[in-house]
């Protein structure tokens, strides 16, 4: 068959003129190139080839990419759909480059074998992608995520600022418990030193009272109730709790009990109520008692009007520091025979009196003699007697810090 020159071809590419090959799928030969049905106009090869060409380039690099984000990210999910959007454009790509090819070169069947593959991918991918569309909706926008990762930021900053504040916490309250420590260990050194100075005293009075005693009965009668008397100074030290710290009023009231109970219209008792060191406790409370048995035993069977008076006050001393001043005043009974009371022998509580308590207050005594009364006057620094308050209250918050820390109160 002769085609006029220059007829144009059919719309349909046809094979040539007396092809009859019996195998279609390798004899490609009987197929026309696709340059033919574009009647080989170069600008219309150019265009087509060349928009296939950026086809194909533009899909090789997508999976590319897609693939490269995979291996260096290892936490993005749904990693599968990724492959497959991969696979379906790397075949799209390929299938451009291929309609580059059957410009000249007519391989119709592998084109269409690659195009079929194309298909299985594709609806493969929208399969998967259908099923996913509920999961992928529900997953959180960037908004959404900025604001969630805002949260955490505050979240985290609010947990720094506690972790903060319980450092500060527990190293200020190891601080505490340091220094607590240091004052309980001191403490207990004090303890050790009061017992032996106690256990000292006692012993001396034991010496002391056996040496002056007429007899065993005397003896236990003496030693009884001057050893009774600091159990006594003792006791109301540590009755509130307090390791070093009594209270002179409660201590001067039971030293002076048994002389109230006898004759309570005719003691007199004045004086402000402060704290006083335990060594002051001790030493105010043998006096008291040597004091008060003397008024028992002398004064106040032979005037039955007589009257006890015992004062105390703080005023400045001799060198202008402040000084306890304790005056215990005998007073209205009978005319005392001066001569027979101030006597030539000086027993031990005359020497427990004049000398040993206020040597151990580092104060002086003094007695004097009237014809109706005996008056003994005890001056002693202040801060020889007198307890700190702040160290009371250190103690105090001590021993409430020990019970916080460790759960007792």
């Amino acid at each position: 068959m002769v085609r006029p020159r220059g007829a144009v071809m059919p719309a349909t590419c046809i094979a040539s003129e007396g092809s009859n090959s019996m195998n279609p799928f390798i004899d490609i030969a009987q197929y026309m190139p696709h340059g033919m049905c574009l009647l080989w106009q170069p600008w219309l090869i150019t265009l087509w080839a060349g928009s296939d060409l950026l086809i194909f380039l533009s899909y090789m690099a997508i999976p590319i990419a897609l693939l490269t984000v995979l291996k260096k990210r290892g936490d993005i999910p749904h990693r599968g759909l990724i492959v497959l959007f991969a696979s379906f454009i790397l075949l799209c790509g390929l299938t451009h480059l291929m309609g580059i090819v059957t410009l000249w070169q007519p391989i119709y069947p592998y084109v269409g074998i690659l195009k079929l593959a194309t298909g299985i991918v594709s609806m493969i991918t929208a399969l998967v992608l259908f099923r996913l569309i509920p999961t992928l909706v529900s997953l959180p926008s960037p908004a959404h995520l900025r604001e969630v990762n805002e949260q955490l930021r505050a979240e985290a900053a609010a947990h720094e600022a506690t972790l903060a504040s319980l450092e500060s916490k527990v190293e200020q309250r190891t601080e505490e418990l340091n220094e607590l420590n240091t004052r309980l260990a001191v403490q207990a050194r004090e303890a050790v030193h009061r017992s032996r100075n106690l256990l000292s005293v006692v012993s001396s009075l034991a010496s002391q009272s056996a040496r002056g005693a007429t007899s065993m009965d005397d003896f236990l009668t003496s030693f009884h109730g001057r050893v009774g008397s600091l159990a006594d100074a003792t006791a109301l030290v540590v009755s509130e709790g307090k390791q070093s710290v009594g209270d002179l009023r409660a201590i001067i009231d039971k030293q002076l009990e048994p002389l109230i109970h006898a004759v309570p219209d005719q003691v007199r008792i004045s004086g402000t109520s402060f704290p006083i060191t335990a060594e002051a406790a001790q030493q105010l409370s043998l006096a008291l008692h040597e004091l008060a048995t003397n008024a028992q035993k002398y004064f106040l069977p032979r005037s039955a009007d007589g009257i006890v008076e015992i004062s105390w006050d703080v005023h400045a001393g001799p060198d202008e520091l402040q000084a306890f001043d304790l005056v215990w005043r005998e007073h209205g009974g009978e005319a005392i025979d001066v001569d027979f009371a101030r006597g030539d022998r000086e027993g031990f509580g005359s020497k427990l009196l004049n000398r040993i308590v206020p040597a151990m207050l580092k104060g002086e005594a003094t007695r004097s003699f009237e014809m109706d009364s005996f008056t003994y006057r005890l001056i002693v620094p202040l801060d020889a007697v007198a307890a700190s308050v702040n160290d009371d209250q250190e103690e105090g918050l001590a021993a409430r810090l020990v019970d916080r820390s460790f759960g007792i109160a």
